[in-house]
């Protein structure tokens, strides 16, 4: 899996103080996308064990809490990163208990594949559906357009 930025300490990308994570690769293409950077699988740089490492660190620092993990991008549930993601979330249950996990993708709950839906089984919450620019609304929290639905899974 690549990504594209990896920010240890971040308030925007859900609630709380949380370690936000944008990988590379993106089918959906949406126009109007901000973050069209992140669309090719091959962009960005290799996630390493060693950032790995950094991020449950990151996640387990007392001194600055962290609510959680954020996982946005590219999308990653596209087929190619849900390996690496898996493997990666569930790391994050068994290594920082208590921490949530939110995850964006442009995809539908109800047309996951199985592989994808084995992602969602770890997450906390699922945020939802492509961006549509003309149904895009900035007074939307955590998500840019009126389509995309947060789901609350645990």
């Amino acid at each position: 899996m690549n990504i594209h930025q990896y920010y240890p300490i971040d308030v925007v990308n859900g609630p709380g103080t949380r370690c936000t994570l944008f990988v590379a690769g993106c089918e959906h293409e949406c126009p109007g996308c901000y973050n069209q950077r992140t669309w090719r699988l091959n962009s960005g740089v290799p996630f390493t064990i060693d950032m790995e490492e950094q991020l449950i660190a990151d996640l387990s620092d007392t001194r600055i809490p962290r609510q959680g993990l954020s996982l946005s991008g590219g999308d990653p549930l596209h087929p190619a990163n849900v390996p690496d993601v898996l493997r990666l979330v569930r790391r994050v249950r068994r290594a920082c208990p208590g921490k949530d996990i939110w995850l964006w993708t442009g995809y539908r709950l109800a047309e996951l594949s199985a592989a994808q839906q084995q992602v969602v089984a770890e997450l906390n919450v699922l945020v939802d559906g492509k961006f549509i620019r003309e149904l895009k609304d900035p007074k939307l929290v955590w998500r840019g357009s009126s389509n995309q639905v947060i789901h609350y899974l645990r």
